[in-house]
């Protein structure tokens, strides 16, 4: 069996709670079991890591290089997470970010992302669907 890593980070760990209006109402134990449905087919299972700290999630991508690729939220570090970003340049694997809110249209500080140059794709604006998009987008490409 081969492991697919689940990645989101600060404040996603609230999910449910934080700004329904915006985010919606799955918590991040839905959008977890919701992406193991979409990869349990091809016999993989989900690695879920949700970090508040940039560190944790350097930490988490640097100990999960063996993972067949990655689905990963940055919330807000898309921004200016320069060093998550630079961890994920070094991840081994194809991965998607993933964005509950349609970024673009919202405030103009969160058009640009540092991440998404690297990713394989971009999902924003589908609230927790984009998260099953981006698994099925990893069995569709994931040799």
């Amino acid at each position: 069996m081969s492991d697919v890593l689940l990645l989101n980070g600060p404040n996603l760990g609230i999910l449910g709670q934080r700004e329904p209006e915006i985010y919606g109402t799955d918590t991040l134990d839905d959008i977890e079991r919701a992406v193991a449905e979409e990869v349990a087919d091809r016999g993989w299972r989900v690695v879920a890591e949700q970090h508040d700290c940039e560190g944790a999630l350097i930490r988490a991508i640097q100990g999960r290089y063996d993972t067949v690729g990655a689905i990963v939220n940055p919330g807000a570090l898309m921004i200016a997470g320069w060093s998550l970003r630079d961890a994920l340049a070094s991840y081994p694997r194809p991965f998607i970010e993933v964005h509950l809110s349609n970024v673009w249209a919202r405030e103009s500080f969160r058009h640009d992302s540092v991440i998404a140059p690297l990713a394989s794709g971009v999902i924003a604006g589908l609230g927790s669907l984009g998260y099953r998009l981006a698994a099925r987008a990893l069995v569709a490409t994931v040799r």
